[in-house]
């Protein structure tokens, strides 16, 4: 886990020693984890904590019983060895984005779909552009963006009653499709909780490098 940020960030992955206190990395540093070949989790990076990622933070911070992210929270997520001897993962922003991040990997056959610097596709990885109804501010501090239904509200952004399941939640026929906030920013993350194509297949030992930044 590698920080490219400009500010302090604690590096948390769920049932390693970096949870739930978190690995403190300032500008420029890195950490490593060893995480069983069947391991599946989550990876992700608290700001703003008063002196550990334990909390309390401006974002990514524990609930109550310190049992996984609030929003805003950028998420890397894992199943290792899922099927076939395959890993998947994926960034997410369903959660809304509190940290730029890609995810790299090395030591295998498999070709890495993004770029060491974060692009994907010719295009590469920028901080998001957050609309005014979606920033997440703390102490006057804008510290994220939320995602759509934290930000609004009601069936239509949180896929509810007539808009719950796959073939209800589409973005496209919101009155002002969200997600591509966070695509333009991220275009191999997910945006939404159905946006299947942002899954990443590896095969063998992948060594997985989640880096916190933008494209540089």
């Amino acid at each position: 886990m590698v920080n490219r940020t400009d500010k302090t960030v604690w590096a948390v992955a769920t049932d390693t020693p970096a949870y739930p206190e978190g690995r403190r990395l300032e500008p420029g540093r890195s950490t490593s984890v060893t995480v069983a070949d069947d391991w599946g989790g989550r990876v992700w990076g608290r700001t703003g904590c008063a002196s550990t990622a334990a909390g309390p933070c401006a974002t990514g911070d524990c609930t109550s019983v310190c049992d996984g992210p609030n929003p805003p929270t950028t998420l890397g997520e894992f199943s290792l060895d899922a099927y076939a001897g395959m890993d998947f993962y994926d960034v997410s922003m369903v959660d809304g984005s509190n940290l730029p991040m890609y995810i790299n990997i090395s030591h295998t056959t498999t070709t890495d779909p993004v770029s060491p610097d974060g692009c994907y596709r010719g295009v590469c990885t920028t901080e998001v552009d957050c609309p005014r109804q979606m920033q997440a501010v703390s102490d006057g501090q804008l510290v994220g963006c939320k995602p759509p239904c934290a930000a609004f509200g009601g069936p239509t952004y949180c896929c509810l009653e007539e808009w719950a399941g796959r073939e209800n939640c589409v973005p496209a026929k919101w009155p002002v499709d969200y997600t591509q906030v966070f695509k333009k920013a991220a275009p191999y993350a997910y945006s939404y909780a159905f946006d299947d194509s942002a899954t990443m297949p590896c095969k063998g030992a992948c060594y997985y490098r989640v880096t916190f930044g933008v494209t540089g």
